[in-house]
């Protein structure tokens, strides 16, 4: 295993554990993991007198911890560990694709089929009813933005041609979104779609992490089984095919994982920006511009930066919750500008002289 992957996965364990401690109640979370009262020096929760080392409220208050523990902050840490994998599984794929260190999974559409599905169930309701049916719509809301991006280019068209028609679709989507949001029948409803859209990790359970799993777990499959092909696609297509592979099956393949990947994202979480591309460039050079070996490092990086915002954003002294997808955008945005800026100083998006 290369040394950043090491440095990667030590990162994600050490934050993960600490991560268990943030949040706006007082747990006592060494108890709540089972640890020996005895062994854990925590006043607020015992009385240290020398007649008994036992909790003040014997069960009531280990029961809280755990069920804050359990319930909440575990399954928030696991969504923000698995969001972040997927989306930046997704980027590392998409550039890889595109041969566009530019490009994100959002390029294509995706995210905005997703949003505008799980839209449509938030308006209409039918989420109080089924609480499943946000996440399937958003998955089948970011394959159908995808399909309709590639009826429209062709599986065989050009990256310009694949490119510009998922920015038709996604600006066409992010208009039936905003339509939406002017035409909601509430308040109350347009602030739902709002704080949906924002993206967050609160409130979240396992049984959401369990339902989208499966496609995530495919999507991963399915980008992961083409690295070899990407490795050659930077040796351009004729190369590549010239190698063996079949190219539109090989495209099917990325562009299929990656819109598993982002619906099953944006199903639970909302749309969190900007995750698939500043992950990718920030390790391309440790894999020395290798997509294939890019995968792997880039999921462990993006599962790191989205727990280490969601982190930011508890701790943030801002009354109420930041979102993390705000958060992302925070970050992103001048990421994005600074590689624009050093392309146009440069001749390169890494800074290499012309």
């Amino acid at each position: 295993m290369n040394l950043h992957r090491m440095i990667l996965g030590v990162a994600i364990a050490i934050t993960a554990i600490a991560a268990l401690w943030v949040g706006s109640a007082d747990v006592n979370v060494l108890t709540a993991l089972g640890f020996p009262e005895k062994m854990v020096s925590d006043t607020t929760f015992y009385d240290t007198t020398p007649e008994k080392l036992v909790p003040d409220t014997t069960f009531s208050d280990t029961a809280i911890s755990k069920q804050i523990l359990f319930d909440i902050r575990i399954p928030r840490i696991l969504l923000a560990l698995i969001t972040g994998a997927a989306l930046g599984l997704a980027g590392a794929g998409m550039q890889g694709l595109l041969r566009n260190p530019l490009a994100e999974p959002g390029i294509l559409g995706v995210s905005s089929g997703a949003a505008l599905a799980a839209v449509i169930v938030l308006y209409f309701g039918f989420a109080t009813w089924y609480s499943w049916l946000l996440p399937i719509a958003a998955v089948f809301g970011s394959a159908s933005a995808l399909l309709i991006v590639v009826l429209i280019a062709g599986m065989r068209a050009s990256i310009t041609t694949l490119i510009l028609s998922g920015v038709a679709v996604s600006a066409f989507l992010s208009g039936l979104i905003a339509l939406a949001l002017s035409m909601a029948p509430s308040p109350f409803a347009m602030q739902e779609i709002s704080f949906w859209l924002m993206g967050s990790l609160a409130n979240r359970d396992l049984d959401q992490i369990m339902l989208i799993s499966p496609f995530l777990l495919i999507g991963a499959i399915l980008i992961f089984t083409s690295g070899r092909y990407l490795q050659a696609l930077t040796l351009g297509e004729e190369t590549a095919t010239s190698m063996g592979f079949n190219g539109a099956l090989e495209r099917a393949k990325l562009l299929t994982g990656t819109a598993l990947l982002v619906g099953g994202a944006v199903a639970v979480t909302g749309v969190i920006g900007f995750v698939g591309l500043v992950v990718p460039h920030i390790l391309r050079p440790f894999v020395h511009g290798d997509p294939r070996r890019l995968l792997f490092s880039s999921m462990l990086a993006g599962a790191l930066l989205v727990l280490l915002m969601d982190i930011l954003v508890q701790l943030l002294p801002t009354g109420a919750e930041l979102q993390v997808g705000v958060m992302a955008t925070l970050i992103g945005g001048p990421f994005f500008l600074m590689l624009l800026v050093r392309h146009n100083m440069s001749g390169s998006l890494w800074g290499n002289p012309k």
